[in-house]
């Protein structure tokens, strides 16, 4: 089978490998793979933490997804012989104040109530557990099960991988898809068996999309900062979840720290506004942040849903498949989505995993 990917990011990539892994002869097509959304994230793999209410369906989705992960970056860096830079930190979710104390009590008593695993903490708790959290922390709580991944890592392993297995790419951009083909800026057409659309929000201004899929996603901008200490030293042994921030420190001395979510278009401007509120946040979670070089400030544009949802299977034009609209979970969601956009491709049936995911859900809203 002849499999065309648009889309060179975490999603696509890892899609890209697994089919390829399959026996599938592949081809992403993507100006510049790896980059997009997936050069911006941040690489949190919090479905504990971030869980939102009315979502559990998402849930499942997710913590299928980060059971998958240390396979899956096993099975990666042994094939493409890099690093990925995962690593099993678990997160604190820590309170500043009142108000953040009654906003945590009432998500741990979710989380608890859908069988997840979280410990409340007190202050001292905390700070035995990372002594760099500010004095006046109110308390907090542990989830052991949420890591992190450097996606940007994660990318050029990906990248490698899929050139070992005979991955093509493509580095031109898409215009429009087709049954069996996808046209390119050039004017130029790649032809195949299938086509699997995973360019994130970009996959609404491509030609021959469904008008329910096009009209069902939408960018949202996300503004996030990285920071560098010395080499090898790491400002915290977990990823440091606040109520306005959320800090994501590497055993390479840099230091994520994100992030804004604007409803701003395609607008990927840096603001100052951005780095004092992200910077301030920090700081007020780990006053240590102030020795720390600010090396990057970068805007990415995570792809929404309606529903805070993936579009993910087949689509009303044959041969073509989305795997889109992860939102806030596209790094954690790709060795799912991979898992699952494979099967479909070898087997022709819709897994049980991403039936709720199905593209077609929008069809009345657009209509």
């Amino acid at each position: 089978m002849k499999v065309i990917v648009v889309g060179g990011g975490v999603i696509g990539l890892s899609i890209a490998w697994r089919a390829a892994a399959r026996g599938m002869d592949v081809t992403v097509v993507d100006p510049v793979p790896g980059g997009g959304a997936t050069g911006v994230a941040a690489g949190m793999l919090a479905p504990v933490t971030e869980v939102h209410y009315g979502e559990e369906a998402l849930l499942a989705l997710n913590l299928d997804s980060s059971a998958r992960y240390p396979d899956f970056v096993a099975e990666l860096e042994e094939c493409s012989g890099l690093r990925t830079g995962y690593r099993e930190s678990g997160t604190l979710s820590v309170a500043r104040d009142a108000d953040d104390l009654a906003a945590l009590d009432e998500l741990v008593a979710y989380q608890r109530s859908l069988g997840l695993e979280v410990e409340r903490l007190r202050s001292r708790d905390l700070r035995r557990l990372e002594p760099a959290l500010a004095p006046g922390v109110r308390g907090g709580a542990l989830v052991p099960g949420d890591h992190q991944v450097d996606p940007r890592r994660l990318g050029v392993a990906l990248l490698e991988a899929g050139r070992r297995l005979g991955v093509s790419q493509c580095r031109q951009r898409a215009r429009g898809v087709a049954p069996g083909r996808v046209s390119l800026d050039s004017g130029e057409v790649v032809v195949g068996d299938a086509v699997i659309v995973a360019a994130g929000c970009w996959s609404s201004g491509l030609g021959g999309m469904p008008a329910d899929v096009a009209a069902a996603l939408r960018p949202v901008k996300g503004q996030i900062l990285r920071l560098r200490g010395p080499a090898g030293e790491t400002l915290a042994q977990h990823n440091i979840r606040g109520l306005d921030a959320y800090l994501v420190a590497r055993s390479d001395g840099e230091t994520v720290v994100g992030a804004t979510v604007e409803e701003r278009g395609y607008d990927t401007t840096v603001t100052a506004g951005a780095v004092h509120d992200l910077l301030r946040a920090a700081l007020e979670l780990v006053p240590d942040v102030a020795e720390l070089a600010l090396v990057e400030h970068r805007a990415g544009l995570r792809p929404g849903s309606p529903d805070n949802a993936p579009l993910l299977g087949p689509t009303e034009v044959e041969g073509v498949v989305v795997a889109t609209g992860h939102y806030r979970n596209g790094i954690l969601l790709a060795p799912a989505t991979a898992a699952a956009i494979v099967e479909l491709l070898d087997t022709g049936a819709v897994p049980a995993s991403i039936r709720a995911f199905s593209p077609r859900r929008f069809e009345r809203v657009a209509s």
